[in-house]
């Protein structure tokens, strides 16, 4: 099979598809790869590192998209890419489409077969290609609160560890999952007074024994957001339900009793964001203030530390990626847990979350594919 690399084009997203090593694994295995010219400038990965590993080495975008089979990316394919897409070709990337019709409706008109990482599951019940993204984000976010507590970016001006005889920061994390997780291990590990919201039991029994009290536990209520939130110097929004879009559990009128200068961090707003007031931003210009409170919405968070996201992301998707490149759509009819990444496929929506989201048609994907 022929597989295309194109450069990244969302705003301020410095990862590639594939860096050199995998490249190399494609190319061992009988595939051609060709790389777009530059693709890998974010990861000081050059034009001649990537043909060293074996791949050709396209003018443009336009190329990649036209002569290859399978097209490897790290973001949702923006408006541009939509109608260079087409039938017959595997589209292997991030999508998060329940909170983005319009994307969904490119692809679906492109006739593409859409294979999202963030949906692909394992026989640990895990999702193992958003995985390593959301412990880069998870761990980003405490930097970009830290940041966004100093005075002159608008905080409250407090070290997020404090000093002796100073209280650290209160952080606040809603959701125990992965990026909950790497959150308050970072917030813990900088000296700051941490509490993670969960609603799992037993995932609070984890955490309990993961953080041996240095970080507390709290049964997620609306009570329980409400209290945490109005003494909060730092919330992290942490929350995700598969292929569907978050639910708003921080509200607009729960910012009132926040604190002047606090931070709102939502890294699930490559779902739509858990906090009511969320929209999304850039790395360029990464905040916005709501009611005193600074809000930190950056979709592509892994963006900003290509260098390790990139690798950790190919530690990931190779596996899969090889299998799609080696096997084509029968990869997708054999391996159940790959299948669960088929968000689209010639035009119908083959993820029940994605297609409840968007308020369109469900096909299931084994339907789908035969």
């Amino acid at each position: 099979m022929r597989v295309g690399v194109p450069k990244e084009i969302k705003n301020s997203e410095f990862r590639v598809g594939l860096v050199p090593g995998s490249v190399r694994e494609y190319v061992a295995h009988g595939h051609e790869v060709l790389v777009e010219t530059n693709a890998g400038a974010g990861i000081k990965a050059s034009d001649r590192d990537y043909e060293a590993a074996g791949a050709k080495i396209a003018p443009d975008a336009k190329s990649v998209f036209e002569s290859c089979d399978m097209i490897v990316k790290v973001k949702e394919p923006q408006a541009s890419e939509w109608p260079q897409l087409r039938e017959g070709q595997i589209l292997y990337t991030y999508l998060h489409l329940a909170p983005d019709p319009n994307q969904a409706r490119g692809l679906m008109e492109s006739g593409v077969t859409a294979v999202a990482y963030e949906t692909v599951t394992d026989h640990y019940e895990g999702l193992p290609l958003l995985a390593p993204m959301s412990e880069v984000a998870g761990r980003l976010s405490i930097q970009a609160a830290a940041y966004a507590l100093t005075a002159h970016h608008g905080g409250r001006g407090l070290l997020m560890g404090g000093v002796p005889g100073v209280l650290p920061a209160k952080v606040v994390v809603i959701g125990g999952g992965v990026v909950g997780t790497h959150a308050a291990r970072m917030a813990v590990g900088l000296g700051a007074d941490v509490t993670i919201l969960e609603r799992s039991q037993h995932r609070l029994g984890e955490l309990d024994d993961l953080f041996q009290g240095r970080a507390k536990t709290r049964y997620s209520t609306f009570e329980a957001l409400d209290d945490e939130s109005h003494g909060a110097d730092v919330v992290v929004g942490a929350v995700l339900i598969p292929g569907a879009s978050a639910p708003k559990l921080v509200t607009r009128d729960m910012l009132q009793g926040m604190k002047e200068g606090a931070v709102l961090v939502d890294v699930s707003i490559d779902q739509g964001g858990c906090f009511e007031t969320s929209k999304a931003t850039t790395h360029e210009d990464p905040t916005y203030v709501v009611d005193d409170v600074i809000h930190y919405c950056v979709a592509n968070m892994p963006g900003a530390v290509p260098l390790t996201s990139s690798y950790a992301l190919n530690n990931a998707t190779l596996h899969y990626g090889l299998m799609l490149a080696e096997q084509g759509l029968d990869a997708l009819r054999q391996d159940p847990y790959l299948r669960e990444g088929l968000n689209i496929h010639r035009g119908k929506v083959t993820y029940e979350a994605v297609a409840e989201a968007l308020g369109v048609d469900f096909t299931p994907a084994l339907d789908a594919l035969n």
